[in-house]
């Protein structure tokens, strides 16, 4: 069983760098109501904090199966949001562009 580090550490090997262009934006994720973590996307990079940001563009809210199922490719972003596995305050359209940042798993 993966643990919510160890998929967030997969993360930057995911990343699409062409997927990026011209973006600048902070995904913010809280993690079973406690642990926050934030990607920081700018100049086709990707940054990992294990901070709370204070202004991210999105916050995706959500316990740590769900995350790991979403980032693995075992649920989809949308199903998780739809079925209220997954809550998202801020610029909610951001979160749909997450799928084409990082390489699916499967």
């Amino acid at each position: 069983m993966k643990t919510v580090t160890e998929v967030i550490q997969k993360l930057p090997s995911k990343f699409q760098p062409d997927a990026a262009q011209g973006l600048s934006v902070v995904f913010q994720f809280l993690i079973d109501d406690s642990r926050y973590f934030n990607l920081n996307i700018a100049d086709q990079q990707c940054t990992i904090s294990d901070l709370e940001h204070p202004d991210p563009d999105v916050t995706l809210i959500m316990d740590s199966q769900t995350f790991i199922d979403v980032i693995e490719g075992e649920l989809g972003g949308t199903s998780a949001f739809m079925s209220g596995r997954l809550r998202a305050e801020g610029d909610i359209m951001l979160a749909t562009k997450l799928t084409d940042l990082f390489k699916r798993s499967h």
